[in-house]
């Protein structure tokens, strides 16, 4: 990834905000490849943005695909507190009986969380995802109505789920859009986990079973991320690699072979990686300008991202780059008190006439009420 800097430039935006281009050459990119599939999707890590899309939001089955957004539903409610990967879940006959890809676990068994957890994602165990829903909620149904919650909130608006493990059901149903989407919330909140889905082998009660994933051997850039296949789906791999600093996540559903899947997932990643490039533009946490507030015990506000603002655009494109400051309208005349974080606008950057990527532009530091002094004399200074 590369680093722009200019602040010296962005020095001369204080109290001002017109746009500002980045400059460089512009030669064009080929055409991205034609795969064998219903519908797939690259996506960049960094702003989420689509790179390459067929068919992205035609309603497709997921088959196992499904267990990414089981995957980061436990994550979750991990990370609330509600459950822990020590938690010894009682195998029931229910998820004993499930067919398709197994873990092998035996019913009235205890397994641990963490376990069925790499069950699930390793050997993509039908058997653990039903474990791990019915000690997440209780039952198969009421884990369905966690996944689709979490599914709304993700802005994954064409998907519906009736189970945790992708099994068939005419009522269960996504997009390759709304895959990649929540494969990019589950990386980037829960990074550790995430790693467990380049792991080449599992084993549990003495039986090792191999990561359906031919990624993770075909391509050394490779960490994941899960394969799916029923005869209604057809052949699905949602894949990731990371090259450098930049990640990709391509989305493949409804292939027609296994060497399919994963050609035409290897395809949309090398394309990606060969025809764009990221730039940060503003790293996280440092000043991009300053505010002049009033009455407070400091005149200048640095205002900046919460997060790196990184831009993926086509090689020798950087000239379509350009950038712009918005400033919520109570804060064209901040006055103290402001608290560290909050926001007083938004940085936009734009790839021609297309908006890129939007960020909250935040303060960076607490601004506290003044002195008699400081409000004397910002009361007077006001005045012109």
């Amino acid at each position: 990834m590369k680093s722009f800097s200019a602040i010296s430039f962005l020095w001369m935006l204080l109290y001002a905000f017109p746009s500002f281009t980045f400059a460089a050459s512009q030669p064009s990119i080929p055409a991205p490849p034609e795969l064998p599939a219903k519908g797939y999707l690259l996506m960049d890590f960094s702003s989420g943005k689509p790179l390459v899309e067929q068919n992205a939001d035609e309603r497709l089955e997921p088959a196992s695909l499904t267990k990414i957004v089981t995957a980061y539903v436990v994550f979750r409610e991990i990370a609330s507190g509600k459950i822990q990967l020590t938690d010894q879940v009682l195998v029931s006959e229910r998820a004993w009986r499930t067919g398709g890809s197994k873990m092998f676990i035996q019913v009235g068994s205890r397994v641990s969380v963490e376990d069925l957890l790499k069950g699930m994602m390793i050997q993509s165990g039908n058997d653990a995802a039903i474990a791990l829903a019915e000690h997440v909620a209780g039952s198969v149904e009421a884990f369905a109505n966690l996944m689709n919650d979490h599914a709304k909130r993700l802005g994954m608006t064409a998907s519906h789920y009736t189970n945790p493990n992708g099994l068939p059901d005419p009522e269960l149903y996504t997009t390759a859009r709304d895959m990649a989407r929540v494969t990019l919330a589950l990386i980037r909140e829960f990074p550790d986990y995430y790693a467990w889905y380049r792991n080449l082998d599992f084993t549990y009660n003495k039986i090792t079973q191999q990561n359906r994933n031919p990624l993770l051997k075909r391509d050394p850039t490779a960490d994941g991320v899960k394969t799916g296949h029923t005869k209604a789906a057809g052949y699905c791999l949602i894949g990731s690699a990371k090259r450098g600093d930049m990640r990709l996540i391509s989305v493949v559903m409804g292939s027609t072979t296994q060497k399919a899947r994963a050609d035409a997932s290897l395809a949309l990643l090398n394309y990606g990686f060969r025809f764009y490039e990221s730039y940060r533009l503003y790293p996280a946490n440092q000043p991009i300008m300053s505010f002049r507030t009033w009455y407070g015990n400091i005149a200048e506000l640095p205002v900046g991202s919460n997060a790196d603002v990184v831009a993926t655009i086509p090689r020798g494109l950087y000239d379509k780059l350009s950038a712009h400051l918005e400033k919520n309208p109570e804060f064209m005349t901040p006055l103290a008190p402001i608290a560290k974080g909050t926001q007083v606008g938004d940085i936009v950057v734009n790839f021609g006439d297309e908006e890129l990527v939007r960020m909250p532009l935040v303060a960076l530091e607490e601004v506290i009420e003044g002195n008699l002094l400081r409000k004397a004399v910002d009361t007077v200074l006001k005045q012109f």
